[in-house]
C-alpha cells in the first residue's frame, strides 16, 4: 500500500528536483488534511509518478479527472475527489516559480483550486462561514 510517508524517501535520496516535488506534494496533501480531507491512494501513486518525472502536473490532473469521471456516484459526505483535485491544483501553484500574494492573487488562487467543485470559487462570500 502506498502512503504519504513514501514521499520522505525522495528527500533522503538527495535528488534536488525529486526532493522539491516531494515537499510540494506533501504540503499540498497536508493542506487538505488540515480540513479533515484524506487523499486517495490513487492520488498518492499518481503524485509519485509526477515526482519520478513520469507524468507532468497536467497529466496528473487529467488522470484524476478521468478517474473520477469513471468512478461510481459518491456519497454526499465523501470528499476524496475534492481532496485529490485540490491537492493537485495546490501542487501546480506551488511548482510555479513566480508568486505574489495580493488580494487579486488570493481570489485567483481560490478560483484555480475550487473551480468545478464549488460555485463560489474565486468570489468573496457574502455570508458568515464560521
Amino acid at each position: 500500500m502506498t502512503k504519504m510517508s513514501d514521499f520522505d524517501e525522495y528527500k533522503r535520496l538527495g535528488e534536488p528536483e525529486k526532493a522539491e516535488k516531494s515537499e510540494i506534494w506533501q504540503a499540498a496533501i497536508g493542506l487538505q488534511q488540515v480540513d479533515g480531507l484524506t487523499p486517495s491512494e490513487y492520488l498518492i501513486k499518481t503524485a509519485m509518478q509526477n515526482i519520478e518525472g513520469e507524468l507532468t502536473i497536467y497529466e496528473v490532473q487529467e488522470r484524476l479527472n478521468s478517474y473520477y469521471m469513471a468512478k461510481p456516484v459518491k456519497t454526499a459526505d465523501d470528499r476524496t475527489e475534492e481532496a485529490d483535485k485540490v491537492s493537485a491544483r495546490i501542487a501546480e501553484i506551488l511548482s510555479e516559480k513566480t508568486f505574489s500574494f495580493s488580494p487579486a492573487e488570493y481570489f485567483m488562487i481560490h478560483k484555480r483550486l475550487f473551480a468545478g467543485i464549488y460555485e463560489f470559487a474565486g468570489r468573496i462570500r457574502d455570508y458568515n462561514i464560521s
